[in-house]
């Protein structure tokens, strides 16, 4: 369905779109094209050699091209998310969308591709001949009946898994919430009685699926914009003829009473609460209209305390999001060369997912939710869509349905392999600020941005507003502010959406002004410094902000140098009990997963105890992220090869982290190379206690930490997030000059996550400081 466009979501979305290079995909080179050679081999004249063994044996193309990990996001533009028929080319950014989850989600490579043509046949005979060059094709945005029928045909035609994701990837997800709906409420999917609102591709996919699954036909009434699908209806496909019921009632409001499940993909409020009041004990109501279901969850939940529920967005429970399966459906089944996606593979993926909801919340989901366990229950009937071992369950459950039925041509031999290949995918999937930003959102805290004027600022805290994962304070002048957000399209507004310092005129002015002195006056600082610089300075400003409790965590950094902002955090806000001293750490996000590097901005050449207090701080962060943490000190000796001061060091400071943490999984001294592949590692060392690739590179000094950083970014392309303070008693970060808005987004959600952990160790301090006054 389509959301809401206000005029600064349109904005925004244009610009992400636009910057900082058109689109959302590019295509990249896996092999090197770096001598005359290597070209040689790619194209003429050793190309032939890949060429004749695939003329003479087709399975060659999974072992010589990337045809087997390669998927068909196809669309005509007929029935394009809620916007309706609007072509293939207006289509464009949403298949483009669909192939960064494919990517994201489960590492399978897509071409989007957006075809003019409307006539079915001429569709399939289209789609139909792209079969050399794709191993998987999902159907995309094509409008009812005939998507049903194009896919039809192109699964008789084609031997390659075909897939309409509008139908059976909804459907799945909803036969995974039905079960389990069903197993809390003692009811028998045979027996019970469903009602839906919608008949579309997706609504009667469900309905299908559900039949599948063990409901009845005749248990089941639909209806759409014209009321009630009844027998003799003039207005109805062959597709909903099958589900025409021999029935007088015309509206939702005459079939819904005693209706144990509802399944509405249809129009925002059809389901007044009137209507919910007269299903079944326990009912299941399954609002998917979004952003607007067809009842809101606290409607449904007054008139039906009992109901469980979910929705199609993300900010409730039971979220039914096709992400949850189609990345880890089509894994499974290009993993064994799957001909088709059939049935058994369909209810193996529904079942994984099924029975997910009843595992114990994993680390990440653990603490995406703030510690909330969300067990198996009504609120937790399917599993979160961020869960990581969606990949784990799903696609090793389909593979083995898709050997069972026959339809694997290359079956996998060794599922354990197969699994930890999948695990290690699990953390290189990019999306590894999502267990922050869904905490942040749980428990927001406020976060005051010294730049507030700054551009990038403004666009920033436009998405922390509207994602709900801070609550913004700005530094800046108000004439400026007010101005900027009319020229960006924004329509955050001071006193609605974020706190306004204006720091020409402030009414806590004279509190700041005692406030710093109070901490920097024996410091050379005089009164009339003092008055000038809370006047002027925003670094200041921010930090006695935090320092008095009226914010929780501050950003800085984006128009000045690191190390004079450092200092008046140093000044002000000071180091964290039993902290020598600041440290810095920066996280990249590449393509074979998360590295943090550290220390990349303070400490120019520490002494071992400070590398190994450095490491530890930076450990603890990791965690928050739901990464086991695994630590390389670095040198550019390995082992004990080398015997100069820089790699004793290292080697002293690994010893004084186990001392302190003895359960962190760390070694060194090591090379590069050898921290970041088990196998180099095992070359020099087979020994070593440091398991699979580091995720925290410790390095011996500030230079070797920078330019690793800095070289990183560059050529891995990575996303950086970051510098994150360490060691700081309050929460306070300095970006850097270059970060983006989006980069300051993730820095928010890191400031609000390390204020929120602060607040619970404060609160467990007190409690047993309570209970031994008690005693």
């Amino acid at each position: 369905m389509a959301q809401p466009m206000t005029s600064e979501l349109a904005s925004s979305a244009l610009h992400y779109h636009s910057s900082p290079r058109p689109g959302k995909l590019e295509i990249r080179a896996t092999k090197p094209l770096g001598t005359q050679h290597d070209l040689s081999l790619a194209y003429t004249p050793g190309v032939a050699a890949a060429c004749l063994a695939i003329a003479a044996d087709s399975a060659q193309a999974a072992e010589l091209t990337v045809r087997q990990n390669l998927v068909a996001v196809v669309t005509n533009g007929t029935a394009v998310l809620g916007l309706g028929n609007i072509g293939p080319l207006a289509a464009k950014p949403v298949m483009e969308g669909k192939a960064v989850l494919f990517k994201k989600f489960a590492g399978i490579d897509v071409f989007d591709i957006e075809i003019a043509e409307n006539d079915v046949d001429r569709l399939v005979d289209i789609v139909a001949s792209l079969e050399p060059t794709f191993g998987g094709i999902n159907l995309e945005d094509i409008k009812a009946p005939q998507c049903f029928e194009v896919e039809r045909k192109l699964r008789e035609r084609m031997s390659i898994p075909v897939f309409h994701d509008d139908q059976h990837g909804t459907a799945i997800i909803v036969g995974a919430a039905v079960l389990n709906a069903m197993e809390l409420s003692g009811k028998t999917l045979s027996e019970v009685k469903i009602v839906s609102s919608g008949a579309g591709a997706a609504a009667l996919a469900c309905i299908d699926f559900l039949v599948e699954l063990g409901a009845k036909a005749d248990n089941i009434t639909i209806t759409d914009v014209d009321g009630v699908v009844y027998r003799g209806r003039p207005s109805m496909n062959e597709r909903m003829a099958v589900y025409a019921r021999d029935t007088n009632a015309r509206r939702l409001a005459d079939v819904i009473g005693g209706a144990d499940i509802f399944v509405g993909l249809s129009a925002p409020g059809v389901l007044t609460p009137d209507m919910a009041k007269t299903m079944a004990p326990r009912p299941l109501i399954m609002a998917l209209a979004n952003p607007t279901p067809e009842i809101e969850p606290e409607a449904a939940r007054a008139a039906r305390p009992d109901a469980m529920i979910c929705t199609g967005r993300s900010d409730y429970p039971n979220q039914v999001n096709n992400v949850l399966c189609f990345p880890f459906i089509f894994r499974g089944a290009l993993d064994v060369a799957a001909t088709t996606i059939n049935e058994a593979m369909k209810l193996a993926a529904v079942k994984a997912i099924a029975q997910l909801a009843h595992e114990p919340p994993s680390d990440v989901v653990a603490r995406a939710y703030e510690g909330e366990s969300r067990q198996f229950g009504a609120l937790s009937l399917i599993p979160s869509p961020f869960d990581p071992r969606l990949i784990l369950r799903i696609a090793p459950a389909v593979a083995k349905a898709a050997m069972a039925t026959g339809v694997a041509k290359k079956p996998i031999t060794d599922f354990v392999a197969y699994e930890e290949t999948l695990s290690r995918f699990v953390f290189r999937s990019g999306f590894i600020m999502k267990p922050l930003m869904q905490a942040a959102k749980a428990d927001p805290r406020r976060v005051i941005y010294a730049e507030g004027e700054d551009e990038r600022v403004l666009r920033a805290v436009q998405t922390v507003v509207e994602e709900g994962i801070a609550h913004p304070i700005l530094i800046g002048r108000p004439d400026v502010v007010e101005t900027r957000l009319e020229r960006f399209g924004l329509s955050i507004r001071p006193g609605r959406d974020f706190e306004l310092v204006n720091p020409q005129d402030d009414p806590r002015y004279r509190d700041y002004v005692a406030s710093y002195l109070e901490v920097a006056g024996r410091r050379g600082v005089t009164p009339d410094n003092a008055r000038t610089k809370v006047r002027t300075n925003s670094t200041v400003i921010a930090a006695i902000a935090v320092k008095r409790g009226d914010a929780d965590a501050m950003l800085c950094g984006l128009d000045g140098r690191f190390n004079s902002r450092l200092a008046y955090i140093r000044e002000i806000i000071g180091l964290a009990p039993g902290v020598t001293d600041f440290a810095a750490m920066s996280l990249v996000i590449t393509s074979k997963g998360p590295l943090f590097i550290t220390d990349t901005h303070v400490r120019h050449d520490p002494a071992d105890f400070e590398i190994a207090e450095t490491a530890l701080m930076c450990a603890q962060h990791v965690r928050r992220l739901g990464l086991e943490p695994r630590i390389a000190f670095v040198s550019h000796s390995d082992f004990g090869s080398d015997e100069s001061p820089s790699p004793q060091k290292m080697r002293r400071a690994l010893e004084i982290l186990r001392k302190r943490a003895p359960d962190l999984q760390a070694d060194g001294e090591m090379q590069a190379d050898a921290a970041l592949s088990q196998a180099i590692r095992d070359n020099i060392l087979p020994s070593s206690t440091l398991k699979g690739e580091a995720n925290i590179l410790v390095m011996p000094n500030l230079d070797a930490a920078n330019i690793a950083y800095s070289m990183t970014m560059i050529i891995a392309d990575a996303l950086p997030v970051g510098p994150v303070l360490l060691g700081g008693a309050l929460p306070a970060h300095i970006i850097r000059p270059s970060t983006t808005s989006r980069g300051i987004v993730n820095m928010t959600a890191f400031a609000v996550g390390e204020a929120q952990s602060q607040s619970r160790v404060a609160k467990t301090q007190a409690a047993t400081l309570d209970r031994a006054i008690a005693s």
